[in-house]
């Protein structure tokens, strides 16, 4: 990748980065997962997500407009917290979070590819298609920022007219009759704590609009069009997020959707339009988490880059030529890959959601406590931000500890190590 180049990105071009980021693994993937949680009224569990990622937006879109830069959240914290290990810590937790997001988005693109060929989802071939799609996104992330905002924005429009064709066929098979999942057999009895715990991840499939703030500096007239772009991007990804939710639940049963939670949209064409309603919800499936891990390894790359040039995260060669945003591309990649191969989507959407909800609200209270008069920000605002995230965090971190506490445990192990690594790091940096 090249230098930054202020004006290079449009507000047609950040919309497109965001909704590329969003609308791909985070209704192909998760949207069965929050149905195994949520229960029969799952898609009102989106509605929900989108209310507390507009309270959260609100930190974001003030921070931008004060400080629009390529570091996005990395210079926000930066400027709430100042160069030390808070910063450099809570910057990593997003970055790592979005790298987790990445495999995510990898291995949708294997488990909805091989559904053309019936292939079972537990198959090699989901990682291995995983990562061969990184790697097909690295190479798109060297051919410059004009390129990467055409081809993102040309498939987002590409994906978002698809999904809406998907939306309103699925609508006028059931007569246009919006209605709740029957349960089935053997469904799992959904509490509130496990619906709110149900709004972690359907944040977690809202919060590419941060990627939108990392590229802030490149955007064209940024301290109008970084908010705007982010309300734009959140309010398009809404609608298509409930319209794809309510297709699903009038066409399936509840026990199918969570049986078919990692591929539950081609299930759902299943019965609506047969083998070519898969293929073509497969075909969406595909180009939507081709431009989600582009926009997105686009996004952690620009910010790494920075944190780097900082001096807030440690960084080295191995021998690579070229400039640091290159490097940090690689290391993006790499690290994608191997989790990729690692993790099923259901962990992988997990700790992605508790590193990503502590980091937000770390950037809240940032806000608050320091910048919220520097900024112009309404503290009541932001404090209800920083209060939603925690209620969701504890309550999806409950309901892991009870199903699968390894996921709390390794999300705790990825936390602590980063912020003692972090510490050591900056204190070394400081006696040199």
């Amino acid at each position: 990748m090249g230098e930054y180049k202020e004006n290079s990105l449009s507000l047609i071009g950040a919309i497109g980065l965001g909704t590329g980021v969003m609308i791909s693994a985070g209704i192909f993937a998760l949207l069965g997962q929050v149905a195994e949680l949520a229960g029969t009224w799952f898609p009102l569990m989106f509605i929900a997500g989108g209310i507390v990622t507009g309270f959260s937006a609100y930190s974001y879109v003030k921070m931008s407009n004060e400080y629009p830069s390529a570091g996005g959240i990395g210079m926000f914290l930066v400027k709430a917290y100042g160069k030390g290990t808070l910063t450099a810590s809570a910057a990593m937790l997003m970055a790592v979070s979005m790298v987790i997001n990445q495999s995510l988005v990898a291995r949708t693109f294997g488990t909805y590819t091989l559904q053309i060929f019936n292939v079972d989802e537990g198959s090699f071939l989901v990682p291995v298609l995983g990562v061969g799609l990184l790697l097909f996104a690295f190479i798109v992330n060297i051919s410059g920022n004009s390129f990467i905002q055409t081809f993102t924005s040309v498939i987002s429009l590409l994906k978002i007219i698809g999904l809406v064709v998907f939306a309103m066929g699925g609508l006028w098979v059931v007569g246009f009759s919006v209605a709740p999942a029957e349960g089935g057999s053997g469904t799992p009895e959904s509490t509130v704590a496990s619906m709110i715990a149900a709004i972690a991840l359907t944040i977690l499939s809202f919060k590419g609009f941060t990627t939108i703030t990392n590229s802030g500096s490149e955007i064209v007239k940024p301290k109008k069009n970084v908010g705007r772009a982010i309300i734009i991007t959140i309010l398009i990804t809404l609608v298509v997020y409930l319209l794809v939710a309510w297709v699903v639940s009038s066409n399936l049963s509840l026990s199918n959707i969570i049986e078919a939670k990692n591929y539950s949209l081609a299930e759902a064409a299943r019965p609506a339009f047969g083998d070519y309603g898969v293929w073509f919800t497969v075909a969406i499936a595909i180009v939507a988490t081709i431009s989600g891990i582009i926009a997105s390894v686009f996004a952690v790359s620009r910010m790494l880059a920075m944190l780097t040039d900082m001096k807030l995260i440690p960084h080295k060669h191995f021998g690579m030529p070229g400039r640091i945003q290159k490097h940090t591309l690689v290391y993006t990649i790499v690290l994608a890959m191997f989790l990729a191969v690692v993790f099923d989507l259901t962990r992988i959407a997990s700790v992605g959601a508790i590193l990503y909800l502590v980091m937000d609200m770390m950037v809240h209270w940032g806000v608050f406590k320091h910048l919220r008069k520097k900024v112009n920000a309404n503290p009541g605002i932001v404090l209800t931000a920083f209060c939603l995230d925690g209620i969701v965090l504890t309550a999806f971190t409950w309901v892991k500890l009870k199903n699968d506490w390894l996921i709390v445990a390794v999300s705790l192990l990825f936390i602590v190590f980063i912020f003692i690594g972090e510490h050591f790091f900056l204190k070394n940096k400081s006696e040199e």
